[in-house]
């Protein structure tokens, strides 16, 4: 039996109670907010499948759901169960987030202290991990329930593995995989971990690095060290994860399949390989900008329709600088190509090279990839400072301000989640040219009954990007409330060009049509909704109401 110090256990229970208590100072608020109308409408509150609960019926729709573009059924369970306990209230869903959140945190440190034998450095990783202004979307929006979720997954795969590398055996290997498959399932954005698992084996596990390589100035040896974890060829440690890669290349297929049925994958006409290019590089290093000043964060960041070339120049030769420096260190400083690789690695599925959508970066993808970067500076920041004297005290000092700061500033962004109107406003004041955050204020004012300002925002909206159907739909509301059924008409047709398959605007066109008294072409309207949505019961009751006005 293999001997515990105490103090080290004691103190990895305190750790672990503080990282708790920091994860529930930030988002305990969160169980008094709303759904945002973003997304948790067509995640939950508009969702039939979500709000009918556990049946087979909606377990095997699950399956094969790309309603939101993505392959995601173990999100979609989840979400279901949730429904089960909470129904339709949205403090429920908050708080199921905030668990993920919460225990992804804990193993974290676990798994860093695991492999590495540093509590210290560990617990900073995690705690910086719990608190960044970065994260603050992935756990407030219930709409990325699959964000949390699959980085739960992701870790308890990476603790899976170690427990696999400390004591290889078949059935822990299947842990591993099956745990992957099942962050696969939650959210495609694992497909990078065969990856992360292989830069582990290089640093801290040490499967294949030269054994007399120097990690850094004050290198302890750790457990699995002490254990004399057993060297292995290259050629055998990617054979081992050729399962892993096999897996996430079919998950890949899958996903893209995903995103072009659900008409978010966007083409090389719409956003062309030189845009895409310059916006790689910019976002890698705008995400570290907000890493370090975590300012004006939202939930869409319109795409760069002008970069200057200083700009693009800059940043590209700061990456291409950054990378060769930490591999040129690499040997004498492993954490730092580990790190860095972490990040730009996990990072690319949503860096903007397949563009899905039309943002340029977004907060919630930065959640597993910016782990790479807490790791440089967690062991980074004390070698380089080795020689000061006092050094451990300017550490702990540091760390204290650091997080502290990290508190302030997540507990004040994680207000602007409060409901649909918090979070626009707070677009439309720390971004420009954001024709979501307008079209997502125009549907806070129609909802409330200020037509005026509903149809001044839709209008901006369409102004900044002409084929928006969803803003030309909800405009053609505001034009049947007030009236103007033939430009309402014009609106959804207009709609419906740039977005054939959306059944609500079919819908509304056949109720303005039905209100000038072209029955027969309201009901075709209908009928098409219906083609393209089944299940549709505003359709189908417009469709009998309009067959009823005509006695048929």
């Amino acid at each position: 039996m293999r001997y515990k110090n105490p103090v080290q256990t004691y103190s990895a229970l305190l750790i672990c109670v503080l990282l708790v208590v920091s994860v529930l100072v930030i988002y305990w608020p969160v169980q008094h907010f709303e759904f945002v109308d973003c997304d948790d409408t067509i995640y939950v509150t508009e969702n039939r499948y979500i709000q009918r609960g556990m049946n087979l019926e909606n377990l095997v729709w699950a399956l094969t759901a790309t309603d939101t573009a993505n392959w995601h059924p173990l999100t979609w369970w989840s979400l279901m169960l949730d429904h089960t306990f909470y129904g339709l209230n949205a403090g429920g869903f908050h708080r199921t987030n905030v668990v993920f959140h919460m225990v992804s945190v804990l193993f974290l440190f676990l798994v860093m202290r695991r492999m590495t034998g540093e509590p210290g450095k560990s617990a900073f990783v995690a705690m910086v991990f719990a608190l960044h202004p970065l994260n603050v979307e992935s756990v407030a929006w219930v709409s990325e329930r699959k964000n949390v979720l699959s980085a739960f997954l992701w870790i308890m795969t990476m603790w899976a593995y170690v427990s696999y590398v400390e004591r290889p055996a078949f059935r822990r290997y299947l842990l591993v995989l099956l745990l992957f498959v099942f962050g696969l399932m939650a959210k495609p954005v694992l497909v990078t971990l065969p990856f992360v698992l292989l830069l582990i084996d290089y640093w801290p596990l040490r499967r294949f690095a030269p054994g007399d390589a120097v990690e850094s100035s004050e290198h302890s040896v750790n457990e699995f060290e002490r254990k004399r974890v057993r060297v292995l060829p290259f050629s055998r440690l990617i054979g081992e994860k050729l399962p892993f890669f096999c897996i996430a290349a079919l998950s890949s297929v899958v996903t893209i399949y995903a995103a072009n049925r659900g008409n978010a994958l966007k083409s090389f006409d719409q956003f062309p390989l030189e845009g895409r290019t310059v916006n790689v590089f910019i976002s890698y290093m705008e995400y570290l900008g907000k890493m370090i000043w975590p300012g004006n964060l939202t939930f869409f960041y319109p795409y760069r329709s002008e970069v200057s070339a200083l700009q693009f120049w800059w940043a590209i030769g700061l990456f291409l600088s950054v990378t060769f420096c930490v591999l040129w260190v690499a040997k004498r400083y492993r954490y730092l190509p580990v790190g860095w690789l972490w990040y730009v690695g996990t990072m690319f599925p949503t860096i903007g090279v397949i563009q899905v959508g039309y943002q340029s970066m977004a907060d919630r993808y930065a959640y597993i990839p910016l782990i790479g970067i807490f790791i440089i500076i967690a062991w980074g920041i004390p070698d380089l400072l080795s020689r000061m004297r006092h050094r451990k005290a300017v550490l702990a000092i540091a760390s204290c301000c650091v997080i502290v700061a990290l508190t302030i500033s997540s507990h004040s962004q994680v207000q602007h989640w409060r409901d649909s109107r918090s979070v626009f406003q707070h677009a439309l004041n720390v971004t420009t040219g954001n024709h979501m955050a307008y079209n997502g204020m125009g549907n806070v004012y129609l909802h409330h009954g200020d037509l005026e300002r509903a149809l001044v925002h839709y209008l901006e909206a369409l102004r900044l990007r002409p084929d928006y159907a969803e803003a030309r739909n909800n405009l053609g509301i505001v034009y049947i409330t007030q009236g103007r059924n033939e430009d309402a008409v014009e609106q959804f047709r207009l709609a419906i060009k740039a977005k054939p398959d959306f059944a609500k605007t079919y819908n509304n066109m056949g109720i303005a049509l039905a209100l000038q008294g072209r029955i027969d072409d309201a009901i075709i309207q209908f009928r098409m909704a219906l083609k393209i949505d089944p299940e549709y019961e505003g359709a189908k009751h417009n469709l009998s109401v309009t067959l009823s006005r005509k006695k048929d």
